[in-house]
C-alpha cells in the first residue's frame, strides 16, 4: 500500500471515529433532553443520530474498499474519536456542545477531503464532501435557533 492510499485510510477512519463520538453524544442528548423546546429538540436530535448512524456504515465501508478493516469495537472507535465533553447541563448547553461537535468534525472532513483528492480517491472526496455538506446544514440550522 503507497504512503498516499494510508494517510487516505487514516483520513477515512479519524472521520469515522468522530462521526461515532458525535452519534453517542447525540443519541445521549436526544434521551436526556428537557424543557420547554423538549420535543422540538427531542425530534432533532433523533434525526441527527439517525443520520449520524448511516453515515457510520457508509464510511466504514469505503474504508473496506481501500483495502483496510475498518475499526470494529467501540474501544477502537473511542480510540479514534478523541476526548468526550463532560455531559451537558441543560438543553443550550446540549445544542451548544452540538454545534462545537459539528464544527469541529466540519474541520476533519476538510481535511479528509483534501487526503482523498491528493490520493486520487473521488469517490471517498465526493462522500466525506456530502458529509460535510449536511454538517454545515445542521450547524446552521442549530446556530439559527439560538438567536
Amino acid at each position: 500500500m503507497t504512503a498516499s492510499a494510508q494517510k487516505n485510510i487514516d483520513a477515512l477512519n479519524d472521520v469515522l471515529g468522530k462521526t461515532f463520538r458525535l452519534y453517542v453524544q447525540t443519541h445521549g442528548y436526544h434521551w436526556n433532553v428537557e424543557g420547554p423546546n423538549f420535543r422540538q429538540l427531542h425530534a432533532t436530535f433523533e434525526q441527527q443520530y439517525q443520520n449520524l448512524w448511516a453515515a457510520l456504515d457508509e464510511i466504514a465501508e469505503r474504508i473496506r474498499t481501500q483495502g483496510a478493516y475498518a475499526p470494529g469495537t467501540v474501544a477502537a472507535l473511542m480510540a479514534l474519536a478523541g476526548p468526550e465533553d463532560p455531559p451537558a447541563q441543560s438543553a443550550g448547553d446540549m445544542v451548544s456542545k452540538l454545534i462545537a461537535a459539528h464544527e469541529a468534525l466540519a474541520t476533519t472532513l476538510r481535511d479528509a477531503i483534501a487526503v482523498s483528492a491528493d490520493a486520487g480517491d473521488e469517490v471517498s472526496a465526493g462522500i466525506l464532501t456530502d458529509r460535510l455538506e449536511w454538517h454545515e446544514k445542521e450547524l446552521w440550522m442549530m446556530k439559527a435557533g439560538t438567536r
